[in-house]
């Protein structure tokens, strides 16, 4: 995110008055050519696409590494995986070649970083030791030196130490879950489908990576969770199999596994005098709906666009009245997905009762309804709501 945001700055319309330092302790190195999927993958959204376009990045995303997925298949434990009650987007119904995009995390970011680069950004390759926040600016200390500047950009995370020497908090719930990442082989080709299953213990997604191969999200509770980090490869391809419903035939591990616990971060405030906060650090969403990348990126773009506007008015970016602005916008936004996102773990993957039962049926209503299919399209594209500019331009 704070590479994102660095990189619209030096590509838009104030670059020519702006000097952007990006401090990143741990410079990634690209996926070499050839190698297997990396574990970590994200949904890039179509909102995403486009900002991506306006960072100068997109074009080291999109490539062979890069898979665009045509469709999402989403059910409930309680209707078979090909049977009526299955709730189907199809990127046709709505005249779009795809829904979006799976990308490894690493080819976002070195996509990300090369961007900035290349267009004279200062790349500070080093990790943050210290932050003073005066009024006149803010002193960024790190092992090669200090640093002052106008405002600093909190991206470091959800145990973010901008947040941290900002006196920002940060309100914690957790979920009792615990999100396990690998990529498997398939017996069936995923079809450029991202398949996703509730159940009442947790939900699964299936991701289409470029090779052929899927990357699991599996959210399990904890129990569950515990049991299957411990199993064996045979034992934990077992239970994906009876956890996908087979979906995609018999699953075996192509790579390790990686166990992620999952909390909802919440900063109450995202700004102060000279300090914003963007992305996990000041929001961490569950990763059902894949859509914490997405979030976070539109923080970096509404964050630049308003720098930009101010610079160009001759005003402090790092005012409080500039990032208020930034802070109600992005704060309202997220504040819907977030508790939307909520909802559907509640209801549909643990839910019992009534109100549950209703929106487990729900899956099948909507796929009845092509006018209900559209609009959840175009929440899934990630164009609807109060988009920053650079989200809104075609590439």
């Amino acid at each position: 995110m704070g590479a994102c945001a660095a990189a619209l700055l030096v590509h838009g319309p104030a670059r020519a008055r702006l000097r952007v330092a990006l401090l990143e302790g741990h410079v990634p190195r690209p996926p070499a050519p050839g190698a297997p999927p990396d574990a970590r993958v994200v949904a890039i959204s179509r909102a995403s696409e486009r900002l991506l376009h306006s960072a100068g990045a997109w074009a080291g995303v999109v490539g062979p590494r890069a898979t665009p997925y045509e469709r999402m298949r989403i059910w409930h434990e309680s209707v078979a995986a090909d049977g009526d009650g299955v709730l189907v987007f199809d990127a046709a119904d709505v005249g779009e070649p795809d829904l979006g995009f799976i990308v490894e995390n690493r080819l976002l970011q070195t996509a990300l970083l090369a961007a900035f680069a290349t267009a004279g950004g200062h790349l500070e390759s080093a990790p943050l030791a210290a932050l003073a926040i005066d009024p006149d600016g803010v002193s960024i200390t790190t092992s090669r030196g200090t640093l002052r500047a106008r405002l600093v950009i909190g991206a470091d995370g959800a145990q973010s130490a901008v947040r941290t020497a900002a006196g920002l908090g940060a309100e914690l719930s957790d979920y009792h879950q615990t999100a396990i990442v690998a990529t498997v082989a398939t017996a069936r080709p995923h079809e450029h489908t991202a398949w996703q299953r509730f159940m009442r213990d947790g939900t699964l997604a299936l991701l289409p990576l470029f090779d052929g191969t899927s990357s699991i999200v599996w959210s399990a509770d904890q129990a569950l969770a515990d049991e299957l980090a411990g199993a064996s490869d045979a034992d934990f391809a077992e239970a994906l199999d009876r956890a996908s419903d087979l979906a995609l035939g018999a699953t075996r591990l192509a790579g390790e596994r990686a166990c992620f616990p999952l909390r909802r971060v919440t900063a109450p405030r995202y700004v102060a005098q000279r300090v914003a906060l963007i992305g996990d650090a000041a929001h961490v969403v569950h990763p059902l709906a894949g859509q914490g990348v997405n979030l976070g990126l539109l923080d970096a773009a509404a964050l630049a666009q308003l720098i930009a506007q101010a610079t160009a008015e001759r005003e402090d970016p790092g005012s409080l009245g500039v990032l208020r602005a930034y802070e109600r916008w992005r704060k309202s936004e997220v504040a819907v997905m977030g508790t939307a996102i909520d909802a559907f773990d509640r209801l549909l993957a643990h839910g019992t009762g009534p109100l549950a039962s209703l929106a487990q049926r729900g899956l099948a209503w909507v796929n009845r309804s092509p006018e209900l299919r559209r609009f959840f399209i175009r929440r899934a594209l990630g164009v609807s709501g109060e988009l920053p500019e650079a989200a809104r331009r075609a590439g």
